[in-house]
């Protein structure tokens, strides 16, 4: 129940929030700052120093609001998974599939969303019990790739990563993905301390999903 639980909350939060930032520091003032404009997934990527203290720190914080999800981003290995776990992580995400993260995110109920290109990683990321694939990089593979997948596997459930804005946000959503990831294109007023402009541009994507979500 814990993996459905977590998968459903993902599903509801509609954006998850790619943070890359300097200092543990940062990356959780950044998370603050995206959680504040209304998007509650959060994935703290692991090229963050010290990724699993502020991964601890933000589920810590936010425990009582069922509305945030706090996982690990940029995991290649089944160490890193199992220490993101440990330090309060609900969902774990890679560039690409690694089969041992994936054996090892089925042990503890969390879900795990690797990145994927072709049809042949995304069917054995299926095998692998994976439910949600990270179509990775989305600025390279494009709304059509979400269409063409779908047509041989259905019932598949896409994360673009890369290159989703607010403009094109409805494309990815007609084209049939469970949700979209956002990096810098939603975090880049914090390269110059502008906490308050990342705010500002959660809210537009959150603004952006209900309308999407409100249309169909």
């Amino acid at each position: 129940m814990q993996k459905i639980e977590y998968l459903t909350r993902l599903t509801n939060a509609g954006v998850v929030a790619v943070i890359r930032a300097d200092t543990a520091e940062e990356a959780v003032k950044l998370s603050d700052a995206v959680i504040e404009g209304g998007v509650t997934a959060i994935e703290l990527t692991f090229t963050v120093p010290h990724a699993d203290v502020a991964i601890a720190t933000l589920t810590e914080k936010y425990a009582d609001d069922d509305t945030v999800i706090i996982g690990a981003g940029t995991v290649l290995d089944p160490v890193t998974a199992r220490l993101a776990i440990i330090n309060g992580a609900e969902f774990i995400v890679s560039p690409s599939f690694n089969p041992a993260v994936a054996t090892l995110c089925n042990l503890y109920a969390v879900p795990y969303t690797p990145g994927c290109m072709t049809p042949t990683e995304i069917q054995q990321a299926l095998e692998a019990g994976v439910d949600l694939v990270k179509l990775f990089p989305g600025s390279v593979a494009g709304p059509g790739m979400v269409k063409a997948a779908k047509a041989p596997f259905p019932y598949l459930s896409i994360m673009p990563t890369g290159g989703v804005s607010v403009e094109n946000m409805a494309d990815w959503f007609k084209a049939g993905v469970t949700c979209v990831g956002a990096g810098s294109n939603l975090t880049a007023a914090a390269s110059t301390g502008d906490y308050a402009g990342v705010t500002k541009t959660a809210r537009a994507y959150h603004q952006k999903l209900v309308e999407i979500r409100r249309a169909n």
